[in-house]
């Protein structure tokens, strides 16, 4: 295990490890800022697709006749005119990902509520409404299957899952069953989670535009350039002909990774018709449609000694995917390295139903995965009379045993142990119901988390001009968690240019490839990138010194000098003098210099040297009036061990918008589908219930800022999920102490607490 070093010192002009507000914050503010169904074309047309009113069967006639005689309507498409749409598959590296892998129209089968079986279009919107609303479908009608009770239903050892083969048993060591079943203490529970739907503001939309055999797509999109790949397939065109945009994005939450349905019909719409056609979906098609977290039946099982050291671990888990598609939802991600325990084994099923593709949701895997093994640690602590927070020390691992890995960073303990000074655990009572304040019940909680810190692929640019500002450019996006600051932070790292004198570019594919912002691997991603282009251009703008004649560095070696604070200086002289970049810019006439940098991938690298990720806790207290039977959460502290914290302001922001989520995953959210015909039930802002302010308490976050140099220059690792992992398990071990009742399917119900 590394030597834990202390924070570097930066330097007093760094930018980095400083609060810094969004530079992006003006625009978005003032309304200037345009998502993509703000952005309007001359000619454009409206689509609004018509869904399945079955979850399954087939559609046996589409009567259109009269959706197209209504005055302003241009076509109701279907899978007789609407043209080819090919099938993607995926490419090398993190391109051709899609969850529905169906396009559209592909067969005339419903496989579950909502599917699009036409697609009408017209001059507006509201004609639009109006011609899908007209569209009569008849349908050879099946009894779909959302039973809420999961049973794997593929056999075979080997299945295809979202990023290829996966093995049902994911991860084994010694003889877990064994262990179990002479360990002198047991515990043996099932932990559900629900299905749950991602709910950004902003609404999935997409804008298709052809000129030629050139497609352009204003794209509401955590993905430009996988985007870019999956339409350049699905209308058999070179990666060149198809430009994907996303400027700007109203929150994704994974829903908005990977392309789904709606933008090639956009797409196949306008090239039938020759005229930009804009497709946005309804609230409740982002329901049926668009992907949502997986229901998942996690069955752990514990093994340990009477002093609490984990003897056996078996982590068994069954989730929900679609009849055809592959999506993984990986419980068991965290399992084998999370604590030490010699004998393991960590295994998984999967339950076909009749709903929409499952997708990532922020924390994929880890995050319902965390809850069940969490959740079976503060059962065992409260079995064996020992403090959760002191059980989960005793079984600190190491080394990742799961890889037999050394951790590239791994201080939990040092979470566990600020966390608790900042709650005042030690002021806990752990008897049921014997902690009291103003009147009401208090209920202590608390869980660990983790999740995966890795690279994607990324290029960038940089260029000096000669005007003294610097742009910084990357085909990634900006989903909403400071990606746009983040660049001209790492920019003016460099250069040392202010961050006004910085300009930064992101979602187009027009620039250089760019990682998904999925993961939280964005910021790590792009630190070697952004660093090594800045390089190259410092290094050509030093070149240029040298050889331009009047220079005052003409005939130096480019060695001798450095940029600094924006000014060219010679070493040896210090950078309290020299010359502002601009001005050796002017003097060559020339307009900028440019470099252009990479990183390479390291998820997925199948042989690491270590095992990356972050860790944290939570802890969580809670207040219980029985009288009324209401329930609140009163206080969060968390803490992360996530690298160096480039920007502790935003960070601090990603953890408390996560603890928000986790607010709602344990006491709110849940998607219900109705048995007869497989509709979700709750299909709406009022009735799928999140986390607003009236029900957030004040979140303590603390970061430790230790670099992790494995990952990146700077340590870097992100942040954006973990603030979630672990949350419930810590939300429901609190209801516990305050109330007596373990809650072991989630959300928390009133209805459970007054059993």
């Amino acid at each position: 295990m590394p030597t834990t070093v202390a924070p570097p010192t930066a330097p007093t002009w760094s930018p980095i490890g400083i609060d810094t507000p969004r530079i992006d914050g003006p625009q978005k503010v003032t309304g200037t800022a345009l998502y993509t169904s703000d952005f309007h074309f001359p000619g454009m047309l409206y689509a609004v697709p018509v869904e399945a009113t079955i979850a399954t069967g087939r559609v046996v006639k589409l009567d259109t006749t009269a959706a197209e005689r209504m005055p302003g309507v241009k076509a109701i498409f279907h899978r007789e005119n609407i043209g080819k749409i090919f099938r993607s598959i995926p490419e090398q590296g993190f391109e051709g990902i899609t969850e529905e892998r169906r396009p559209p129209f592909e067969d005339d089968v419903v496989r579950y509520y909502g599917q699009y079986v036409a697609l009408a279009v017209a001059d507006t919107f509201e004609t639009a409404k109006a011609a899908a609303d007209a569209v009569r479908v008849t349908y050879a009608k099946e009894t779909p299957n959302v039973d809420t009770e999961l049973q794997a239903d593929d056999d075979p050892e080997l299945i295809i899952a979202t990023f290829g083969p996966q093995r049902r048993l994911q991860s084994e060591r010694g003889d877990a069953e064994a262990a179990f079943a002479s360990a002198p203490v047991k515990l043996d529970q099932t932990y559900v989670t629900p299905a749950e739907t991602h709910n950004p503001i902003e609404l999935h939309a997409t804008i298709a535009i052809w000129d030629g055999s050139t497609l352009t797509l204003y794209e509401s999109t955590q993905g430009v350039v996988n985007q870019r790949g999956i339409l350049a397939q699905m209308f058999g065109l070179p990666k060149e002909h198809v430009r994907v945009i996303s400027k700007f994005l109203g929150s994704g939450f994974g829903g908005k990774l990977f392309p789904w349905t709606h933008s090639p019909l956009a797409a196949a719409a306008s090239r039938e018709l020759g005229r930009p056609v804009k497709l946005v979906l309804s609230r409740r098609m982002m329901f049926q449609t668009v992907g949502h977290r997986a229901r998942t039946q996690q069955r752990v099982r514990l093994g340990a000694t009477p002093d609490g050291k984990l003897v056996s671990l078996q982590h068994d888990y069954v989730y929900v995917r679609s009849m055809l598609d592959h999506h993984h939802e990986d419980c068991g991600e965290a399992t084998p390295f999370q604590y030490s325990v010699p004998n393991l084994r960590v295994a998984f099923g999967r339950a076909k139903r009749n709903v929409g593709a499952t997708a990532d949701m922020r924390g994929p895997g880890a995050v319902p995965g965390l809850y069940a093994t969490e959740s079976a640690m503060n059962e065992l602590a409260d079995l064996l009379n020992i403090d959760p927070v002191q059980l989960r020390v005793l079984n600190e691992p190491k080394i990742d045993e799961g890889l037999g890995l050394p951790f590239s960073s791994r201080h939990l303990l040092e979470c566990f142990e600020l966390g608790a000074e900042k709650f005042g655990w030690s002021k806990r009572s752990a008897k049921v119901g014997s902690m009291h304040r103003d009147g009401l019940t208090l209920g202590w909680g608390m869980a660990g988390c983790a999740w995966i810190a890795a690279r994607f692929p990324a290029e960038t640019s940089v260029q000096l001009r000669d005007d003294g500002t610097a742009r910084v450019a990357c085909g990634t996006q900006d989903i909403g968690t400071g990606t746009y600051t983040i660049l001209a932070q790492l920019a003016s790292q460099k250069t040392g240019l202010p961050l006004d004198r910085i300009e930064v570019a992101l979602g187009d594919t027009a620039l250089p490839a760019g990682p998904l912002s999925g993961g939280s691997m964005v910021t790590g991603s792009l630190v070697p990138a952004v660093f090594a282009a800045a390089d190259g251009a410092i290094a050509s703008l030093l070149t240029v010194a040298t050889m331009t004649p009047g220079s005052p560095f003409e005939k130096r070696d480019a060695s001798d000098l450095a940029l600094e604070r924006g000014r060219v200086f010679v070493k040896a002289d210090g950078p309290q003098g020299g010359v502002p970049f601009a001005d050796v810019l002017r003097r060559a006439n020339l307009r900028l210099v440019s470099g252009s940098g990479k990183s390479e991938a390291t998820f997925g690298n199948p042989e690491p040297k270590f095992s990356t990720h972050s860790f944290g806790c939570h802890f969580v207290e809670v207040t219980w009036q029985p009288e009324t039977a209401r329930l609140r959460v009163s206080r969060v502290v968390t803490v992360i061990d996530a690298g160096r914290i480039l920007n502790p302001l935003a960070g601090r922001n990603q953890i408390e918008g996560a603890v928000v989520m986790g607010i709602g995953m344990a006491l709110f959210e849940h998607t219900s589908y109705d048995p007869q015909n497989g509709a979700p039930i709750n299909s709406n802002l009022a009735d799928y219930v999140m986390a607003v302010n009236a029900d957030v308490p004040k979140i303590d976050v603390h970061f430790l800022d230790f670099p992790d140099k494995e990952l990146n220059e700077l340590g870097a690792r992100g942040i954006g999920e973990i603030g979630l992992a672990g949350f419930a398990a810590a939300m429901t071990a609190a209801v516990h102490h305050a109330t007596g009742v373990r809650v072991r399917e989630l959300p928390i119900k009133i209805e459970d607490l007054l059993s």
